[in-house]
């Protein structure tokens, strides 16, 4: 059956009916404004970061010590430029929401001055950032039997690239950059299946095993030689509100996860008093909503299963 473009004279009324909803409904628009910070291109910075992280994995092959440091430094170059206009904007887009003005109106600051500083200072977190991201990928190959070497992790393990954004996105919330670190780790998220918000503070050698599920808030504190598995939630219990019923925003929401602990398959725990003590392990499908002393095995009593012919 042929399109039939007289169908094609309804577009106009129909383009002037969505236009009319931007008056009606202009909480999920941005017209008239200065530009946000752009989804593709911190899509890009963050795979861009990935090359500078672990050369030779990603786009570029055949480097060698006698070209990466060319290499890298165009990308250094280029990861300065891109993120102090995409900090810049976040900042100027915050300095907008919280004065109620447009485009920095009323502001004696410089955005792209600051965003330039919060950019380099980020870039200058990137060798602590490589030695953290090292121990992950150690963890993962001494914590998984299926794992063949250190390659396969740097190329396949969806729990490293989640931790990857997220190490990178936590010093970018650690410099009190707006939006970017969360569009950062929403990617993450879409590409893993893996939910670690930017603020949480995770220690060396975290291993995430299968990964799919996993959520992470974002006050959790996580301390070294920690294991997750499949679907894990450390979430809050409750969010607490002012007088006027709005969310307190700014407190220990999360739990905090202390060395040598392990979380089996879709375990939840929940509460910013919540703490795990080290060495212990969290058995598949526990819900705890308090504390319990280190070296604690927590299990769920064992099903009575029944059986019958079919």
């Amino acid at each position: 059956m042929a399109t039939d473009l007289r169908r094609k004279e309804e577009l106009p009324e129909l383009t002037s009916r969505i236009i009319d909803t931007y008056e009606t409904i202009s909480s999920i628009n941005h017209l008239g404004h200065c530009p946000l910070p752009n989804l593709s291109t911190v899509i890009e910075i963050g795979e861009t970061l990935k090359e500078v992280i672990f050369p030779g994995y990603r786009r570029r092959q055949n480097l060698h010590h006698g070209n990466v440091a060319f290499h890298v430094g165009d990308l250094i170059d280029g990861l300065h430029d891109s993120l102090t206009q995409q900090i810049a904007r976040a900042l100027r887009h915050e300095h907008d929401l919280r004065n109620d003005t447009s485009c920095g109106a009323g502001s004696d600051v410089d955005f792209e001055a600051l965003g330039q500083a919060k950019a380099i200072g980020f870039l200058e977190t990137i060798p602590q950032i490589r030695e953290l991201l090292a121990s992950d990928v150690q963890a993962a190959y001494d914590g998984d039997p299926a794992a063949t070497s250190l390659d396969e992790i740097i190329f396949s393990y969806p729990g490293l690239e989640a931790i990857t954004i997220q190490r990178l996105a936590h010093e970018l919330y650690r410099l009190r950059v707006p939006i970017v670190p969360r569009m950062m780790t929403e990617w993450a998220h879409s590409r893993t299946g893996i939910d670690i918000h930017p603020g949480a503070t995770i220690g060396p050698s975290f291993f995430i095993d299968h990964g799919t599920g996993v959520v992470i808030g974002e006050t959790c504190d996580i301390a070294a030689n920690v294991k997750l598995y499949q679907g894990v939630t450390l979430g809050a219990l409750s969010f607490p509100r002012d007088a006027q019923g709005n969310i307190i925003r700014g407190k220990k929401r999360h739990p905090t996860i202390e060395e040598r602990v392990v979380i089996y398959a879709n375990a939840t725990i929940l509460g910013g008093d919540t703490v795990i003590g080290a060495g212990s392990a969290i058995g598949a499908s526990v819900s705890l909503t308090k504390s319990i002393p280190p070296n604690t095995v927590v299990t769920v009593e064992q099903p009575n299963l029944r059986y019958r012919e079919r």
